[in-house]
């Protein structure tokens, strides 16, 4: 196996919880699917969600031949929470360098909004290549404010948590109109910790939204363009048409300064492109990334 991680043996084809050591010490915890012999592939969620926002990708990326890592970030899910409070994008960008340097070979990484964000930095900013390949989920270095405000204050809105599962599945189809609300709420669950109160509260540290060290990446899309431009591995950018966080302007952008770059637009599907659309998504990811091993 050949990340240093602490990774439990469980049964073939299974998830397995596996835990890494990020940026100053802080715990990064995630699932390990597939062959660890296979090329690895790691995927970063978005702030706000956890590893198990991928929708079965990792899975199926396993079923393709990687040995695929879904990570939560930082302050989400079951990794740890920063003692310092620092969730500046340094510290993200930290935690997967950390991540990347137990592995000998260069894995692939996919990264959906803020996790989009901390492998565009980390790649781009670093001396030379530390990944074999990028995708980008809906987002590029210039975003819509109007999109971001939406999220930031839908997770603003719930930091005093819901009295059950269902008061938090109203709260998520109220603000994902275009979804069907959840019926089966048993993963929903995945994403909520419940509190010693009885509540029910988003599996994140406040002080990610919150803090004075939270992430700033909307505000620094010279940095982010400057980093797309450094970009020299195979990379893909994948966008929900119905996204308002980055639009087909912000795509041309980045596309003019990554030219290499590949591009899909995914139909009925918004800034949550694998949970909106996760076989079309899987799809194109898989395809992208065995066309980069086959060379």
């Amino acid at each position: 196996m050949e990340a240093k991680a602490q990774e439990e043996e469980i049964g073939e084809g299974a998830a397995r919880p596996v835990t890494f050591a990020g940026h100053h010490g802080v715990a990064v915890a995630g699932d390990a699917w597939g062959n660890p012999d296979d090329p690895p592939v790691i995927l970063l969620p978005g702030g706000g969600q956890t590893r198990h926002a991928w929708g079965g990708t990792a899975e199926k990326l396993a079923d393709a031949g990687w040995y695929a890592l879904s990570l939560d970030l930082r302050g989400h899910g079951d990794s740890g929470w920063a003692p310092d409070a620092d969730y500046e994008l340094s510290a993200f960008v930290g935690d997967l360098l950390a991540v990347r340097a137990t592995f000998e070979r260069r894995p692939a990484v996919v990264g959906a909004s803020l996790g989009g964000i901390t492998a565009l930095l980390a790649e781009g900013e670093s001396p030379g290549n530390e990944f074999s390949a990028i995708v980008l989920v809906d987002i590029a270095p210039r975003m819509e404010p109007e999109g971001i405000q939406r999220i930031v204050a839908f997770m603003r809105a719930h930091l005093d948590g819901f009295p059950d599962l269902d008061a938090a599945a109203d709260a998520i189809a109220e603000y994902m109109p275009h979804r069907p609300r959840r019926t089966d709420l048993s993963g929903l669950g995945k994403n909520l910790r419940l509190g010693r109160d009885g509540r029910y509260r988003w599996h994140w540290d406040p002080e990610f939204i919150n803090g004075r060290q939270r992430p700033g990446g909307p505000q620094q899309p010279h940095r982010l363009l400057a980093a797309a431009r450094n970009l020299e591995i195979p990379a893909l950018l994948v966008r929900g048409q119905m996204s308002d966080v980055i639009s087909e302007a912000s795509v041309a952008e980045f596309l003019e300064a990554c030219p290499h770059a590949k591009y899909v637009d995914v139909s009925d599907a918004g800034h949550m492109v694998a949970g909106d659309r996760n076989d079309v998504f899987s799809s194109a990811v898989i395809e992208f990334l065995n066309e980069v091993r086959r060379g």
